[in-house]
């Protein structure tokens, strides 16, 4: 009897090692980081991972084999869904957004954006559940001038509000927020 309970927790063990080894060496890859601000009145703090271009075609046709091909959901980061936590309510794009905690989700285009609140947090990013969404804007780009190897997430200040820059390869969507 003991024999067995040696083997399963060794078993055990090895798994929960295993797990968290995986992780590990999965966010090496995509190093984890916080984007936040508190301008003009508005608080909000994103948790997301910065995957690398690493000479892959990033937007484009679904055909030319992009990795972020238009008009498909994308995690807006790697690895666990990216998080953003809004301090207290805001306008995005003009809608209505409660104070809370939502998973962060997009949909690039070759002239605009897509950006989805969703209400589900803490899964792995490719597990996207739509029927959870609680907002769906569609948001203007702009094009850099020079390329963004890794994905980021930063903040520009704007009359009552800011815009939040999601900036990848020569591409950034420019995701305003309002005070109300």
């Amino acid at each position: 009897m003991k024999k067995i309970l040696l083997v399963i927790l060794g078993v055990i063990i090895i798994f929960v090692v295993g797990f968290f080894g995986v992780r590990k060496y999965t966010k090496s890859f995509s190093p984890e980081a916080i984007a936040e601000t508190s301008e003009n009145g508005i608080k909000i703090k994103v948790i997301y991972s910065k995957p690398g271009k690493k000479g892959r075609l990033i937007f484009g046709r679904q055909q030319d084999k992009a990795l972020l091909p238009y008009g498909k959901v994308w995690r807006t980061g790697a690895n666990e869904a990216t998080l953003i936590e809004i301090g207290e309510e805001v306008l995005l794009s003009g809608k209505t957004v409660k104070a809370g905690t939502y998973s962060l989700y997009s949909v690039p285009g070759q002239s605009s954006w897509k950006v989805i609140l969703n209400a589900e947090t803490g899964q792995w990013g490719t597990e996207y559940n739509d029927g959870k969404d609680i907002l769906r804007v569609e948001v203007p780009i702009r094009i850099r001038p020079s390329v963004q190897e890794l994905f980021e997430i930063y903040f520009e200040e704007l009359p009552n509000g800011v815009n939040m820059i999601l900036s990848w390869d020569q591409t950034e969507a420019l995701v305003p927020f309002i005070k109300k």
